[in-house]
């Protein structure tokens, strides 16, 4: 896939959109993934700002999945339980999940990525949250790569504009 092509794809409206909030506890947290269909596969454009970091960590990772729950709601404790675990419809190991992305790897609080994935249809994922995590996923630990806590969330819709 060129830079052309590439830049093609993210000028059209997206196929299905989440916006992406932080919890109670990063309310600076704010975001968004868009989906291109193609052909092969999708191509998921995540731009967010806020993520934590201080003075020792500018640089962090944060892990990144599709889970398979139906909100980004919960309770005191766990602020998005209801997200539940990783999309995982082959019930394969870890990072083997549908929902497995690569990570964010913030600079000062802001990240941007751009992924090409053929593990799902977009059909599959709407309605479903897409969650950002504390740590960095270590794409070895079941069920979720000690990936901690979750500390943004937004669910995927399908785009209305077409």
């Amino acid at each position: 896939m060129d830079n052309y092509f590439l830049n093609y794809i993210l000028r059209k409206a997206p196929d299905a959109f989440a916006y992406i909030r932080g919890s109670n506890k990063y309310p600076g947290i704010r975001g968004n993934a868009k989906f291109f269909v193609l052909e092969e596969g999708i191509i998921i454009y995540s731009e967010v700002n806020g993520l934590p970091f201080d003075a020792a960590t500018p640089f962090r990772a944060y892990a990144y999945h599709i889970h398979n729950g139906d909100s980004c709601s919960g309770n005191n404790t766990d602020p998005f339980s209801n997200a539940g675990e990783h999309y995982n419809p082959d019930e394969l190991p870890h990072p083997y999940h549908a929902g497995d992305l690569p990570p964010l790897f913030g600079n000062y609080g802001y990240a941007w990525n751009t992924v090409f994935t053929a593990r799902f249809k977009i059909s599959e994922v709407i309605k479903k949250p897409i969650i950002i995590h504390i740590n960095p996923d270590d794409f070895v630990s079941q069920p979720s790569g000690n990936s901690g806590e979750m500390i943004a969330c937004g669910i995927i819709e399908r785009a209305s504009i077409r």
